[in-house]
């Protein structure tokens, strides 16, 4: 079975199993109304979609905010209805921006597990290439708002090669943006405020500056891929 965008459709096992949390939990944020019901298909299993995926991972990112349940179901009402799993997942990323970094260490076990798939060698090393694990002793130390994006990126049809030099191209200009936002905060606060003032401006600005560096990107991108279509 698969959904409109031709996704594998997940049960409630898989869903939990992608997302990192138990089956309890699913069904618990599905009682709370916080994920839309799956669709039910042949023997009354329910299938669970790429959107739903995405949410639950809103969802747990939102918890790791601090946030309650019901100031999480506010949260989600005020999304627009509709939206994709790539939406809900630069939402994410957004929300993701106002914390900071976490890493966990998982066995090889817990890992496939998150990651809704057996990884072989040469799939680990890609990733530890992609700075998305590290290999520890008898562990896997992970950044679980990479691992997602790293599993999906195996996949990509173009050489690692050229993925790891897209990544370099991201880091550089993002270090430079960062760099000259950062030079425009000092300026705009001064030198006359204190520590805290200045935390406190840049917990409010982060969350919208990756905003607007995600909106613009995907515009950029578009705009470059339809001259480069053009072209060809």
């Amino acid at each position: 079975m698969t959904t409109d965008t031709e996704e594998p459709a997940l049960t409630v096992d898989e869903l939990a199993a992608r997302a990192g949390v138990t089956v309890r939990t699913v069904r618990f944020y599905s009682t709370k109304g916080l994920l839309p019901p799956p669709v039910i298909g042949p023997r009354r299993v329910g299938h669970y979609s790429q959107e739903h995926l995405a949410r639950l991972a809103l969802i747990e990112e939102l918890q790791r905010q601090g946030m309650t349940l019901a100031a999480i179901e506010r949260h989600l009402q005020q999304l627009p209805a509709g939206l994709s799993a790539h939406d809900l997942a630069i939402h994410r990323a957004v929300v993701a921006s106002w914390a900071p970094d976490a890493a966990e260490d998982v066995t090889r076990e817990e890992l496939e597990r998150r990651a809704g798939r057996s990884l072989g060698e040469e799939e680990l090393d890609r990733l530890a290439a992609m700075s998305v694990i590290t290999r520890t002793a008898d562990s896997f130390r992970v950044d679980p708002g990479l691992l997602r994006l790293g599993v999906q990126l195996l996949d990509v049809p173009i050489a690692h090669e050229t993925i790891l030099a897209a990544r370099t191209v991201l880091l550089e200009h993002s270090r430079a943006a960062a760099h000259e936002l950062s030079a425009l905060l000092r300026d705009a606060v001064g030198k006359r405020e204190s520590v805290a003032a200045v935390k406190s401006l840049s917990a409010h600005m982060q969350p919208l500056v990756v905003q607007a560096l995600l909106t613009t990107f995907q515009r950029s991108l578009k705009e470059e891929l339809r001259e480069w279509l053009k072209e060809s």
